[in-house]
């Protein structure tokens, strides 16, 4: 074949494929479904603390593009963080054995199928938020996703299925809204944790004070009106496909001791004490740092923080001080759902330009936490939320290839954006030589 009609040939395979892979890439539409959780009963000062098995969540073997939730009413109306504080809400995935019907002591028939780390106990769901879940973005950027439903991965003789664990508290007609949302143990009068163990003198206020069924202190002759909550979650996902790269969720605790220990035996939550230099020195800020290094290197996708009220703000830092993510509270200024004062209502979230926000293998990571110490504060959180494509994107690299004589062709790789949907171009750089097909 002459080398003129050679080069056209390889021109319109290579044109070919790109329609192909376009048209591919067009049919894996967006989805998008409303789910309720079960009802979360509720009475003025009361605490829910429950978990949902088997909850109602796409099937199939698909990529999470995004997780939303917020606490509405029967009517399906947003409720108020001034009504019931939304401690926390998570989801997790766990594999349970087919044929086996539920019950609290399934040992081996129910295994936690849960996110890479890092701690050694906790915080393993997939997704989950507090008060901010309103305001906070959790989508996950093309060409991104969460896998999830591979049944690869499912072991034999289980199914996967996920659960909820919600923690709402009922603030109405309390004595101290701000101290039941903070689980201070003495508005709750108690001694003991959920599991019947005596609590440490020094533990003055956390999630071992606000367990499931326990009781905040109410103001006198509040009446006990009963009242069903749920969850709403909105789910959004694509089937799965060879044009998704796989994230991996990281959750990362300032409270880890790795650093000393060796050991990601997380704490989850600490006391932030009031100061007592504030005044003279002008600063009321409380910051609590911790170091660890992820098992994998990779590209930042997405980054937020966690923390409760009086935060005011989070940073992730890399091993030569770059600023890897930043996240700030968003704060509430009226008594509208959503905009509750003195509350967080939402997060600022971080979304590297693909390829730009590397992690290096054995990299040293910082989580700095950073709250007011203006007055005391108990059971407060600083986590951080991570996504990691353990596989770079750098849509420049030639593509090496195979040789046959007359002409040499470099094809690099680059992924647009049109009218919402992602097209691979290939660019292809003709030069005199050897002529090649591509072999990747």
């Amino acid at each position: 074949m002459p080398p003129g009609k050679g080069l056209a040939f390889l021109l319109a395979i290579a044109l070919l494929a790109i329609c192909v892979q376009n048209s591919k890439a067009q049919k894996n539409e967006l989805k998008s479904m409303v789910y309720l959780s079960p009802k979360i009963p509720q009475h003025p000062g009361s605490v829910s603390k429950k978990y949902y098995y088997d909850i109602e969540f796409p099937k199939g073997h698909i990529a999470i593009k995004s997780f939303n939730a917020e606490v509405v009413d029967e009517a399906g109306d947003p409720v108020s963080l001034q009504e019931t504080y939304l401690h926390h809400w998570i989801t997790l995935r766990y594999y349970h054995r087919k044929g086996v019907e539920f019950n609290d002591n399934l040992g081996p028939d129910f295994i936690i199928a849960g996110n890479a780390g890092l701690c050694d106990h906790g915080l393993s769901q997939f997704f989950g938020l507090g008060s901010e879940t309103r305001k906070t973005s959790t989508n996950i950027p093309d060409p991104y996703g969460i896998e999830v439903g591979n049944p690869l991965e499912v072991p034999a003789g289980y199914e996967e299925k996920w659960l909820f664990n919600i923690h709402a508290i009922d603030t109405r007609g309390t004595v101290d809204a701000m101290g039941c949302t903070e689980c201070r143990c003495d508005l709750y009068n108690v001694t003991k944790d959920e599991y019947g163990q005596p609590l440490k003198p020094d533990y003055v206020g956390g999630i071992h004070c606000c367990y499931d069924g326990t009781q905040c202190k109410l103001k006198n002759g509040i009446k006990s009106i009963e009242r069903n909550l749920y969850l709403r979650y909105t789910v959004k996902w694509v089937d799965w496909s060879d044009f998704i790269v796989p994230v991996q969720i990281f959750i990362l605790d300032v409270t880890d001791p790795w650093q000393y220990t060796g050991i990601h035996d997380c704490l989850i939550e600490y006391d932030i004490e009031k100061s007592t230099t504030g005044v003279a020195t002008h600063d009321f800020t409380s910051t609590k740092r911790s170091i660890m290094i992820l098992p994998i290197e990779g590209d930042v996708v997405y980054a937020v923080a966690h923390q409760h009220i009086g935060g005011i703000g989070s940073a992730l830092y890399g091993e030569d001080g770059r600023i890897i993510c930043s996240s700030a509270p968003i704060y509430g200024h009226g008594k509208t759902a959503g905009d509750e004062a003195g509350y967080i209502v939402g997060r600022s979230t971080c979304y590297p330009e693909p390829g730009t926000m590397r992690i290096a293998k054995g990299e040293a990571l910082t989580v700095e936490s950073n709250y007011s110490n203006e007055k005391r504060h108990t059971g407060v959180m600083g986590h951080f939320y991570i996504l990691i494509a353990n596989t770079s994107l750098n849509f420049n690299e030639p593509v090496q290839v195979r040789s046959l004589p007359f002409l040499r062709y470099t094809f690099s790789k680059k992924l647009i954006m049109f009218n919402g949907l992602i097209y691979l171009k290939t660019i292809v750089d003709m030069k005199t030589g050897m002529h090649t097909l591509l072999n990747k």
